[in-house]
Parts: structure tokens; C-alpha cells; sequence
């Protein structure tokens, strides 16, 4: 019962902060210098154009009653026109969401699976030659920025070493699955086009081990500081004293307990894997909605970009629910005293 009313008590922070988010985006969006409508339309436009764009998207009432009609079109799923695209920002978020949610989604397992992998592995060798040289990469990894790691693999897999692609989804000639996620590797699964399924995975392969890259080295650090300072415990001598093997202690009763502080790390690196990959989707020519948010500061369109940071607002909240959950399972202490 704690347990749920634990995880009750995060939804409903959630809520509040997703509500103060939309608070913020509406508030940024109306103070910045320039007319909206202006911005919207061009320098050329009529001020019959302007005075009818104002009426249509209620910029002539006063702010609390704009904010009233902004977020109910928020709730129904419905972000305004575009005016970069001259379509609605719903359709272009459905169109670039799952461009990008298919980088991040292998970034994230790389981050996940690298991270606990190489932290374990150097735990168990500590002090060796292998253990020194993850750590020697793990802060070449958290030192260089993630831009930087992209080109240089760009450079070795586009140039040096060309095995695998490194630009756009698709090769030349490769047709693009039927739509049904919009996720190349997952539609050509589902529609069993095993040839379309290993080269969208190629082409994703390297853009999500450059987002992912210094998330997962940082993680593996604390994986390693973790299970090395917890080796000591008394309980885990204890183990070894009754004869339980070796791996159980190590792959059981080490590793869960030294997760806890690793996995709230991974959580909030997962969920700035969105924001971060503008600069990867742009090297490596991605059409994603990383990209098509900046694009849409860039040409000042105000629906775009509301519509982009709520999305990533959401998802940023809605990863982070579940990493508490994860650790709430790790940590009998949050989860049998409900958060306590």
C-alpha cells in the first residue's frame, strides 16, 4: 500500500510540474520582443492579415483568458499551425518524434547496458591494467562533448573505415517501410523486411553511440565506485564465510544495491538524450524533432516551439516517474516506506 501511494505521490508532483511547464512556455512565448502575429506572418503582411491571425488565435484578449485557449488546445492534442511548415504542429511532432525516439531508444540501452557492463568489469579487475584504461576512457568520454565524439566517428566509419553508414535513415535505393510507428527498424519488423531492418539499424547505430557516449561512461564510473566501496560490507564477507558462489555475491547482492545511486543518474541522462541530439541529428543528417525545434527557433515560430518543449517536458517527467519506480524496487527503504 506504500508502494502505491508512493508512486500516487509522484504522478501527481508530475502533473503540477508538467502544469508549471506549460505556465512557462506560454509566459516565454508571449514576452519575448516582437508581435507574435508579426513574427508569424512576415514583414509584408497586410493588417487585415495581422488583425485576422490576432482574432484567430485569441492574441487580442488579455493573457490569463490566451492561456485558457492555448492549454485547452494543449489537452486536445492540438499546438496551433506551424508557421514554418504551414501545417499543424501535431502533425509535424507525429511526423519527427519517432525519427528521434528511435535514436534515443538504442542510446538509451547502450547507455543502460554499456554503463553496467563496464562499471562491473572494472569492479571485478580493480586496480588491473583493464580497470585503468575504462577508467582512462570513461573521462575521455565524460570530457569530450558529444558534437565532437560525432565527427570523429563520422570521419572513421564515413572515410577511414567505411563499413557502416553514417548519414540519413536509409541507404540509396532502401524503401522506406510501411508506416505503422514510424520507426524505421520497428515498421520493418512488423512488416518482416529483415534487409530494411539491418540497414536502418546501420544507419542508427553510430548517431546513437555518439549521443549516448558520455552518459554512459559517466555511469559506468559510478557503477564501479559503487560496487568497489560496497565490497567491503560485512554482510558480503558474511556470504563468502557460508560458501554462496562467488558470481551470486558479485551478479546478486553486489550489483543490485549498487545501482540505486547509478540508475537516478541514468534516468536523468536518458531523458536529456532528446534535447541533446539538435547537434547530432544536424552531423548526421537526421530528420528528427531535435532538429525541426531548432529550426523552429531559428525562424521564430512560436507554435513549434511550445509544441516541441512540451513534448520533451513530458517525456522528461514521464522517464524520470519510471526511474523512481526502478529505484523504489531496488531500495526496500523507499519502497516499504513509501518514499519516506
Amino acid at each position: 500500500m506504500n508502494f502505491k501511494r508512493f508512486i500516487l505521490h509522484r504522478l501527481l508532483l508530475s502533473i503540477i510540474v508538467i502544469f508549471g511547464l506549460s505556465i512557462v512556455i506560454f509566459c516565454i512565448a508571449r514576452i519575448i520582443p516582437g508581435d507574435p502575429a508579426r513574427m508569424a506572418l512576415g514583414a509584408t503582411a497586410t493588417d487585415y492579415a495581422l488583425e485576422n491571425f490576432r482574432e484567430e488565435n485569441h492574441l487580442n484578449e488579455v493573457l490569463p483568458v490566451q492561456y485558457v485557449y492555448w492549454i485547452g488546445g494543449v489537452l486536445r492534442g492540438d499546438f496551433g499551425i506551424s508557421t514554418m511548415t504551414s501545417r499543424p504542429v501535431s502533425g509535424d511532432i507525429m511526423e519527427f518524434l519517432p525519427a528521434t525516439l528511435e535514436v534515443v531508444v538504442l542510446a538509451a540501452l547502450f547507455l543502460v547496458v554499456g554503463s553496467i557492463f563496464l562499471g562491473t568489469l572494472a569492479a571485478k579487475h580493480r586496480d588491473s591494467v583493464l580497470d585503468g584504461l575504462i577508467r582512462v576512457f570513461s573521462y575521455a568520454g565524460v570530457a569530450m562533448p558529444g558534437f565532437v565524439l560525432a565527427i570523429l566517428l563520422m570521419l572513421l566509419f564515413g572515410y577511414v573505415w567505411p563499413v557502416i553508414p553514417v548519414l540519413g535513415r536509409l541507404s540509396h535505393g532502401i524503401t522506406s517501410p510501411p508506416s505503422i510507428t514510424g520507426m524505421y527498424t520497428v515498421d520493418s519488423l512488423l512488416s518482416g523486411d529483415f534487409k530494411t531492418f539491418w540497414n536502418a539499424f546501420l544507419h542508427t547505430l553510430v548517431p546513437a553511440l555518439a549521443l549516448c557516449a558520455g552518459g554512459m561512461f559517466q555511469e559506468a564510473r559510478l557503477v564501479r565506485n559503487a560496487m568497489t566501496e560496497n565490497m567491503g560490507r560485512d554482510y558480503l564477507a558474511a556470504m563468502k564465510g557460508y560458501g554462496v558462489p562467488n558470481r551470486l555475491i558479485m551478479n546478486k547482492y553486489l550489483l543490485k544495491p549498487s545501482l540505486i545511486p547509478a540508475v537516478s543518474c541514468m534516468g536523468m541522462d536518458i531523458a536529456s538524450l532528446m534535447s541533446n541530439a539538435f547537434l547530432i541529428e544536424v552531423i548526421f543528417g537526421w530528420p528528427g524533432i531535435s532538429k525541426y525545434g531548432m529550426n523552429g527557433m531559428l525562424a521564430k515560430d512560436l507554435n513549434a516551439i511550445s509544441g516541441v518543449i512540451m513534448v520533451f517536458g513530458i517525456l522528461f517527467v514521464g522517464i524520470n516517474i519510471l526511474v523512481d519506480i526502478i529505484v523504489a524496487y531496488l531500495d526496500p527503504r523507499i519502497r516499504l516506506g513509501g518514499g519516506k
